[in-house]
C-alpha cells in the first residue's frame, strides 16, 4: 500500500492504518530501535509505541514522507527509552559509544535561551551535509541518526571497519572546523 493511501487510513480513523504501518515500515522502525537499545523487547515497544503516537497526531499532522515521520518518532522514543534505561543500569545498544562520538557538538542540556542557538545548529549542520558527498552523508547519517554500528555500514558500504571508523573521525573533525569557521564554540 503506498504511503498516501496509509495516511488517508490514519485520518479516516481506520484502524487498518496500523497493520499497514507494521507491514511497510515495521522492519525500517525496529532496525531504529534496535540500534539504539540493543534490546529487542524495549525496541518492539518503541515501534509499537511510534504506531500509537502516528495514530495519535494524525490528524492533525499530514506527513508528506511518512517513513520519515515514523523514523523521527521512533528514534525519539528510543532515545527517551534508553535514558531511562541507563539512568536503571540497564542499556546495551550503539547509542553510548555514537552519543560519545559526537557529543562534542550537541548539547543534552538544551535551556529555553538556547533554543535559538540550537535551531542554528541544525541549520549549519545540515548545510555542512549537504556539501559532503553523498557516500559520506549516507555514512555519517547511518551512524549518528540511525545509530547503525560501524560493522554495519562497513558491510552496506563494502568498506572494512577501520576505514568506516577514519571516515566518520574526518567527517567529525570536518564538522568540527565547520562549526568553528561559522561561529560556534566547542
Amino acid at each position: 500500500m503506498d504511503d498516501a493511501k496509509i495516511v488517508q487510513l490514519y485520518w479516516d480513523r481506520n484502524e487498518q492504518a496500523i497493520p499497514a504501518t507494521a507491514d511497510k515500515y515495521g522492519n525500517y522502525c525496529n532496525s531504529i530501535a534496535k540500534n539504539i537499545l540493543g534490546n529487542k523487547e524495549d525496541a518492539e515497544e518503541c515501534v509499537n509505541d511510534t504506531y500509537l503516537n502516528a495514530w495519535n497526531s494524525m490528524p492533525p499532522h499530514r506527513p508528506s514522507i511518512l517513513s520519515t515521520f515514523l523514523g523521527k518518532i521512533t528514534r525519539n522514543l528510543s532515545i527517551k527509552c534508553y535514558k531511562r534505561n541507563t539512568a536503571d543500569k540497564r542499556g546495551g545498544g550503539q547509542a553510548t559509544v555514537v552519543l560519545d562520538e559526537i557529543a562534542e557538538f550537541v548539547s543534552d542540556t538544551d535551556s529555553v535561551e538556547r533554543e535559538i542557538d540550537r535551531k542554528e545548529l541544525v541549520k549549519v549542520i545540515d548545510d555542512f551535509l549537504d556539501r559532503l558527498p553523498t557516500d559520506k552523508k549516507v555514512i555519517f547519517v547511518c551512524r549518528y541518526w540511525y545509530f547503525d554500528s560501524i560493522s554495519d555500514i562497513a558491510v552496506r558500504f563494502g568498506m572494512t571497519e577501520n576505514n568506516v571508523s577514519v571516515t566518520l573521525n574526518r567527517l567529525r573533525l570536518k564538522l568540527h572546523n565547520y562549526l568553528l569557521e561559522r561561529g560556534f564554540k566547542l
